[in-house]
């Protein structure tokens, strides 16, 4: 359900929670309209094994699941393994993008990506810029912190998640499902 105005590219960044969360709520809105729907998450890992709520619904839906991700950059060789990733999946969305596969599309964690040098910066962007006039190109959400300045300026709309208070920032307290997954 291609809507005629153009698309529009998202952002939602910043260091509060809430960035995932708020693209699954655009998918939600969405499927609302009748959207054909896909997830490309980055840097996480395999929500299967994660039992994330998000996903959980998202397949029930019929919502396109590709993950990209080996988990924290900082253990093991995840570093090396997020970058293979990182390339395949930006190959696959530019398939989907290409193919006008999609409605919507959320990019979560996708501007790790670019912050950490796992994707050139200025040709996802540029490619984008290039892109997203064409018809059946698909609304982007894209999540994450350090969004780069040229995705900044890409973008149609950017919001900044800012942490205020954490219930998990020195305490006890071990992540929780409905809450952090």
């Amino acid at each position: 359900m291609q809507s005629k105005n153009p698309s529009l590219v998202l952002v939602y960044t910043g260091n509060g929670k809430g960035k995932t969360s708020a693209g699954i709520g655009q998918v939600v809105r969405a499927l609302g309209h009748d959207g054909r729907c896909a997830v490309a998450q980055f840097i996480k890992k395999d929500p299967n094994l994660l039992s994330s709520g998000e996903f959980k619904i998202m397949n029930q839906l019929g919502v396109t699941w590709k993950q990209f991700g080996a988990g924290f950059s900082w253990e093991g060789d995840n570093d090396a393994r997020n970058k293979e990733l990182a390339k395949k999946g930006w190959q696959q969305i530019k398939r989907w993008i290409s193919a006008s596969s999609f409605d919507l599309i959320l990019l979560d964690e996708f501007t790790y990506t670019l912050s950490l040098g796992y994707l050139d910066i200025q040709e996802v962007c540029i490619w984008i810029a290039d892109h997203k006039e064409k018809d059946g190109f698909p609304h982007l959400v894209i999540t994450g912190r350090d969004a780069p300045d040229a995705l900044l300026q890409v973008a149609d709309m950017v919001s900044e998640v800012q942490e205020v208070k954490h219930h998990l920032s020195g305490s006890k307290r071990e992540a929780q499902a409905m809450i952090e997954f």
